[in-house]
């Protein structure tokens, strides 16, 4: 039908059906099919608008090779000339959100096409585009899949027939920090009242501004003698050891590493580089210490200005890795150290 209007579809390597982890280096490609949640996408348009294709690209070729995927990819959608840009859902993974945020943001800054994607409230990629992308919030695993769909395709057919969306309580996707002004009923201070006497007798009500939740950790308490003090290094900008046994993400890390450097002087090239995906590698690679300084740390030790080094070394990436996972490196971590009797520990990042 020459009326509906048209979606273009993008996802990774694994809803794409190419493969997984094997295929997460494949560079982006256009194909005509509907393909993955694609496919059940177009269903849920009800016959108001057609899907013209579907986007793939690898989670990792996407986070390490940005620059060039993002122009290979709008240039795709340039050419396909879409009414509505469909990314995910993304949910809790972390390299796929931070592709799908990317490209949404980029679709409508640069190419004035609406965009939806969905994810989970921790995804790392949610930052960088939900002020400008509708993102429907999603549950943490591909189990939401069937919940997120259809919320996602009630936007895009309101987005296809260029119709106002409603709130973000309404319509299921995450607030983008906008004001409207409306009216209603009661004014201002009426409600401000109303809300106040429900609070004050135990019942709910809903504020009409969120405040932001930050986490708060208490500060360790000095350390009393550096002299005698042990000091671990870890490091979340990405230094391994050559080949990176523990195969450590370059970008949305899923795990931690730990080495040992108690004869070491330094952390060498090229007996260390940097697996980090997120800043350019040349001076880390050079000279690893330049992230990871423990040449500094074992002068400091030679010289009594500290007790001692650790003797084990941990690392991370940083880039995109989400907020739950950083604090269960965190946690196991400081476990371990604290066991080790570690006094205190430099952590660098990029």
């Amino acid at each position: 039908m020459s009326d509906q209007f048209k979606v273009l579809y993008y996802v990774n390597q694994f809803f794409g059906q190419i493969g997984g982890e094997d295929k997460a280096g494949m560079p982006p490609e256009f194909r005509p099919e509907k393909i993955g949640p694609a496919l059940g996408f177009e269903g849920l348009l009800k016959g108001e608008g057609t899907v013209v294709g579907t986007i793939i690209c690898g989670d990792n070729f996407f986070n390490e090779n940005t620059r060039d995927a993002l122009g290979t990819i709008l240039g795709m959608v340039k050419e396909a000339a879409p009414d509505v840009f469909i990314a995910g859902p993304a949910f809790n993974a972390g390299r796929y959100g931070v592709a799908c945020g990317e490209l949404a943001k980029a679709v409508v800054q640069e190419l004035n096409i609406p965009a939806i994607t969905g994810m989970y409230q921790e995804n790392p990629g949610l930052d960088s585009c939900k002020a400008l992308a509708y993102v429907v919030r999603t549950s943490d695993s591909a189990g939401g899949m069937r919940k997120a769909l259809p919320t996602m395709a009630v936007l895009a057919r309101k987005l296809g027939n260029r119709l106002e969306v409603d709130s973000p309580e309404e319509e299921g996707y995450i607030p983008q920090g906008m004001r409207k002004t409306l009216t209603v009923e009661k004014r201002g201070s009426q409600r401000a009242v109303e809300m106040l006497i429900a609070r004050l007798k135990g019942q709910p009500f809903t504020t009409e501004m969120p405040m932001p939740v930050f986490d708060v950790v208490a500060p360790a308490q000095p350390i009393k003698d550096l002299s005698t003090a042990t000091i671990a290094l870890c490091t979340s900008g990405g230094i391994v050891p050559e080949g990176n046994p523990d195969r450590i993400q370059s970008a949305s890390a899923q795990k931690w590493g730990k080495y040992n450097v108690a004869d070491r002087k330094a952390l060498d090239a090229p007996d260390f580089y940097t697996t980090h995906g997120g800043y350019d590698p040349v001076y880390a690679n050079e000279i690893p210490d330049r992230v990871a300084p423990l040449d500094i740390l074992k002068e400091f030790e030679a010289e009594g200005y500290i007790g001692s080094v650790f003797e084990w070394f941990y690392t991370t990436t940083g880039t995109g890795t989400a907020v739950n996972k950083s604090v269960e490196f965190g946690a196991q971590i400081g476990r371990e150290l604290l066991a080790a009797g570690v006094d205190g520990v430099i952590l660098t990042s990029t």
